[in-house]
């Protein structure tokens, strides 16, 4: 990765909790439709790497499979210790963007990632006539969390932040192996396929 890609200063907000699960290797999706105030509230792949950026608000625990739900109290424990500031740790490579229209494909994927069908099904149906933006990730932790001060800016239900704040060349590492992302990736596909 070149030092130009990972200066990006382009932020992908997603759940905290998702976050974490990509980060702990768990699942190497997210599903994206786009945030209510965006300028064509569609979702659209700005870049194809980016920081995520842990997002807290609209977390729900009856969204997360059971053995999840716990994991919310961590991520809200650690975004009261940052009130001021966001702390990113992760950072994303987009392998593939696959869109997704009917919801026997997305029930293919159940098994894959922390959420439950309720929070699938309603991705899928807000906006009904637009795509579910499945991305399969290549995740990085920072070897060293950057913290960034919270913007105005960086508030509202939006997908996409762009950074303020110059952000340092961070170190860091592959969260899964070359073999185990291409594992992952079979996985998927192969789900998509039954």
């Amino acid at each position: 990765m070149s030092e130009q890609q990972v200066r990006q200063a382009i932020a992908l907000k997603e759940w905290a909790v998702s976050v974490k699960a990509l980060l702990d290797g768990k699942q190497i999706i997210i599903m994206r439709k786009g945030g209510i105030i965006e300028e064509t509230r569609d979702f659209e792949l700005m870049s194809n790497r980016f920081y995520l950026m842990p997002a807290y608000e609209h977390q729900k625990k009856h969204l997360l499979k059971e053995d999840y739900r716990d994991e919310i109290d961590d991520t809200i424990k650690e975004w009261s210790a940052h009130k001021n500031e966001i702390k990113l740790e992760a950072y994303a490579e987009v392998v593939q963007d696959i869109e997704i229209n009917d919801q026997e494909t997305l029930d293919k994927l159940r098994h894959l990632h922390i959420w439950t069908d309720t929070f699938a099904e309603e991705r899928l149906k807000w906006k009904r006539k637009k795509p579910l933006h499945l991305l399969l990730l290549k995740i990085y932790k920072l070897d060293e969390p950057v913290f960034t001060p919270i913007r105005d800016t960086y508030n509202g239900c939006k997908s996409w932040v762009r950074l303020e704040d110059e952000i340092p060349l961070p170190a860091m590492t592959s969260v899964l192996s070359e073999e185990q992302l291409a594992e992952e990736i079979v996985r998927i596909k192969q789900a998509l396929e039954e």
